[in-house]
């Protein structure tokens, strides 16, 4: 059902989106709308009327052109691994799924870029510059499934954020398809640009409520030669939150720095049938720490200094992945933890972002809400950022979107992550069940320029509506 300011996909709507991408690639049966009415969002579903795959930027404009003068919502999708619910069609109309844009352009040796379209898994363009002795570095949990048009919708991170960045450190240039079907490039292909607004940074996060990107152009740097990988148990896990500022005020820079509470380890464990990580009855949470760069020496040194820092903390024996395998069982673990934990049943997932040294406060203070509104919760993430992934499990209540009990408790929750000089979401962003409560960290200033913007871009309201902020 759309709602009353939007048109509905009627026959004739159908008939011209099949002039535009083919009859095949137009598709409103019973299995294929079910697949799109939902992403990794708790246990949602919305709907859409009709999904459309597009091939190229110009049936991209006409599908825009055409939705926009009908007044009917087009929502952008890529693979569909989004934890905030910004790929759903909640308002109906057109999904519009960038799937068959697949292409890795080209790949620049002599400047050190790579120009994508948006429809290639992150993983897959990762391995591709690799070859060539380049590095792309956010990486996603999702890198092997999510596309790289749904990372710059999101300015995703993943654990090599801590040293790299994330995707917005990497994005020179966009070219976008504008809700009224016009195509724009947001930027240049260089390293400095001061001409005018930054478009194309105002782009990359906006979760395709601005405009659909169509190609992209990033930068990357050398490959480093080296890694190591160590993994410290804590009998604490405040403790282990303490350790990860003290890692970076002693002069260190890990290229990952991961915490997993216990439970999460232990519930991945079991769905990966894995026993990778040794784990006692005493441990409360584990870090893994990795360093990257040219000289294993140096790294070793690294390694070494480390364990010596943590070791004043009540850590139990530091365990070092000696090879390659090793290493990518450790790194399989945490990529899985999310999927684990929400197959039994800690659908709801926050993604909340502070300080590094406020991480012990929000880890206590994530427990205490925990008893107070009577939920289970684990805790994992990038702590090395600051970026803590808390997925509940509250019994009868597997979503927290339309749930008035549930958004008391993550009202509470976000209180609390602001306070301490945080924000509500790191890397997942707003979507449609994050967008109530952007008035904890915006005052209405804020939100009224966000609005502004969405109209300037978007008077019709037709992309991704629902999505961040509402227009009023």
């Amino acid at each position: 059902m759309v709602s009353d300011s939007y048109s509905n996909v009627t026959s004739e709507i159908i008939e011209l989106l099949s002039g535009i991408v083919g009859a095949s690639y137009v598709l409103v049966d019973a299995d294929t709308l079910e697949r799109f009415s939902h992403d990794e969002t708790e246990n949602l579903r919305f709907f859409p009327e009709v999904v459309v795959r597009p091939r190229t930027v110009d049936e991209i404009s006409q599908i825009l052109k055409l939705c926009n003068e009908r007044l009917i919502p087009v929502t952008p999708r890529g693979a569909g691994t989004g934890l905030s619910g910004g790929a759903l069609a909640c308002k109906g109309g057109v999904l519009l799924s960038t799937e068959r844009m697949n292409s890795i352009l080209s790949i620049d040796e002599r400047n050190l870029q790579v120009t994508t379209e948006p429809g290639v898994i992150t993983e897959v363009l990762m391995d591709e510059v690799k070859k060539k002795g380049l590095f792309y570095p956010p990486d996603p949990s999702s890198r092997g499934s999510c596309f790289i048009g749904g990372n710059i919708a999101e300015n995703s991170g993943g654990p090599k954020a801590v040293k790299y960045g994330v995707v917005k450190d990497y994005v020179l240039n966009l070219e976008v398809v504008l809700p009224n079907g016009e195509v724009l490039w947001t930027g240049a292909n260089v390293l400095k640009n001061s001409t005018g607004y930054n478009l194309t940074q105002l782009f990359v996060g906006s979760e395709g409520t601005l405009g659909i990107v169509t190609k992209i152009v990033l930068r990357l740097i050398p490959l480093p030669r080296y890694d190591l990988l160590m993994l410290v148990p804590f009998r604490n896990l405040e403790q282990a939150g303490e350790a990860v500022s003290e890692i970076f005020r002693a002069g260190f820079v890990p290229s990952g720095l991961e915490l997993m509470e216990i439970n999460a380890l232990n519930i991945v464990s079991k769905m990966v049938d894995s026993t990778a990580v040794p784990v006692t009855e005493d441990t409360e949470a584990h870090l893994i720490i990795e360093v990257d760069g040219n000289d294993q020496e140096v790294l070793m040194k690294d390694m070494e200094a480390i364990g010596e820092l943590l070791a004043k903390y009540d850590i139990g024996e530091l365990y070092f992945a000696d090879d390659a395998q090793q290493k990518a069982e450790l790194w399989k673990l945490r990529r899985r933890v999310a999927e684990a934990v929400k197959l039994v049943g800690y659908t709801i997932e926050e993604d909340t972002v502070v300080p590094r040294a406020e991480l012990p406060a929000l880890i206590r203070g994530v427990k205490e809400l925990g008893r107070k509104f009577e939920f289970n919760v684990v805790c994992y993430g990038h702590a090395g950022d600051g970026n803590l992934h808390i997925r509940i499990h509250k019994e009868g209540t597997p979503n927290s979107y339309g749930d008035a009990a549930m958004n008391e408790c993550l009202r509470a929750l976000f209180a609390l992550v602001h306070s301490l000089g945080g924000t509500i979401s790191g890397e997942h962003g707003i979507g449609l069940i994050q967008k109530g409560f952007m008035d904890v960290v915006f005052n209405e200033s804020g939100l009224h320029l966000m609005r502004s913007i969405k109209r300037a871009f978007d008077p019709n309201n037709i992309l991704n509506p629902g999505k961040i902020v509402d227009l009023k």
